[in-house]
């Protein structure tokens, strides 16, 4: 890029800082200037990067310097910030989710369908790795479309207290808002499809909040997307799984943020020796434009040729000739890589953003991935309260429950 966009970071907390640590040297912006509700930690937060303070965020919208507008504030004040930001001519790189309610993200995406500025929402696995990996083989044909996503997120509640934020879905959206929509568009993404309705329960501790629930969201074709969290771990048993069910093949993903993956498939002599060629395929497999691979990223595969004999195979009215098993192992490193992982998947989308902005192009987040995410999200809960199923309705720029 000839230019470089000034970045205006509102929101100075912990992962405000740590988003600017991690676009630090990205090609095309530059930092310009922070703003947050406690002066004291816009002030240190500009010093370390040495750019302007400003008490608040229309100030920051009014620096000549600040053309995106990164937004890492709570979760219930996302939208409004959008919305301004979008209105003073800005790009916006919003911290999921994009709002807590439906409404407030049809209404950014209406906003952001007049506005000049690009909108990124940080759904951070629409950048990874292994997940693209996913996707391409998928569209190599290699994969069938994946017709079940499950989700298992047994996450940590030891830094959150009782009085966190995090537990008032006045300022959160509860979890299926707060967390969830990663894992509604990570399966929207995957299953290539719109939701289409949604089940779900909740139950929380004695005495205390909501803490593990539960949905099932229907995808259009017989696709199903399963999702569990629950936020009541010590960091040290945390433990997450992704698995796609593709029929004649599964994949086994671990983590929150995706650093390892098994894939199992089945398949005949050609498809096997496709599979082989893999290993020689591994940087175009993990490229994600905007994040830098490590050079101990690794894909393996190992063919079992016969062993499941000549016979064809039969599922779901399809029948194949597969006798080969193949075992696929893509890894970016494992849970202690976690870290450099979600770093540059970060990174990845502030590269998307920025590149939108130069062409005009549409970021693989936009601000439709935004609004169904909490779409899906709200329908989970309302489906809680109810005790019903919510339909999923596809509404202007978004969808949003009926």
């Amino acid at each position: 890029m000839t230019t470089e966009l000034g970045l205006g970071l509102v929101g100075c907390g912990a992962f405000g800082a740590y988003v600017l640590d991690a676009v630090a040297g990205l090609p095309g912006l530059r930092v310009t200037a922070v703003a947050d509700a406690d002066p004291a930690r816009a002030a240190a937060l500009a010093g370390r990067h040495q750019v302007t303070a400003c008490p608040d965020p229309d100030t920051l919208l009014r620096h000549p310097g600040v053309d995106i507008v990164a937004v890492a504030t709570p979760p219930a004040t996302h939208a409004a910030l959008s919305i301004a930001a979008l209105r003073a001519g800005r790009h916006v790189f919003c911290e999921k989710p994009l709002a807590t309610t439906a409404r407030d993200a049809e209404r950014v995406g209406e906003e952001a369908s007049r506005a000049p500025g690009t909108l990124v929402v940080d759904h951070v696995l629409r950048y990874n790795p292994l997940l693209r990996a996913v996707r391409r083989l998928v569209s190599e044909g290699l994969l069938d479309a994946p017709r079940r996503f499950l989700f298992e997120n047994d996450a940590a509640d030891e830094d959150l207290d009782a009085d966190h934020w995090f537990w008032d879905p006045d300022h959160s959206g509860g979890i299926f808002v707060e967390h969830g929509v990663h894992f509604f568009d990570a399966a929207r993404a995957l299953l290539g499809s719109e939701p289409q309705e949604v089940r779900a329960s909740a139950v929380g501790r004695p005495g205390g909040p909501v803490d593990m629930v539960v949905a099932d969201v229907v995808h259009p074709g017989g696709a199903l997307a399963s999702h569990l969290h629950s936020f009541t771990h010590a960091h040290r048993c945390e433990r997450q799984l992704m698995r796609l069910d593709h029929g004649f093949a599964e994949s086994r993903i671990t983590g929150w943020i995706p650093t390892h993956g098994v894939i199992t498939a089945w398949t005949d002599e050609a498809g096997a020796r496709a599979w082989e060629r893999l290993p020689l395929r591994t940087a175009e497999l993990l490229h994600v434009p905007g994040f830098r691979p490590h050079p101990d990223d690794r894909v393996s595969v190992t063919v079992h040729r016969d062993a499941g004999g000549a016979a064809p195979a039969r599922g779901r009215g399809v029948t194949r000739s597969v006798p080969h098993r193949v075992d696929v192992v893509v890894d970016l490193g494992g849970e202690e890589r976690k870290p450099y992982v979600y770093t540059e998947s970060v990174r990845a989308a502030m590269a998307d953003l920025v590149r939108c902005a130069a062409t005009g192009g549409t970021p693989v987040a936009d601000v439709r991935a935004g609004v169904s995410a909490v779409a899906v999200a709200e329908a989970a809960t309302r489906a809680v309260a109810s005790g019903h199923v919510q339909q999923v309705v596809t509404v202007g720029a978004g969808s949003r429950t009926a």
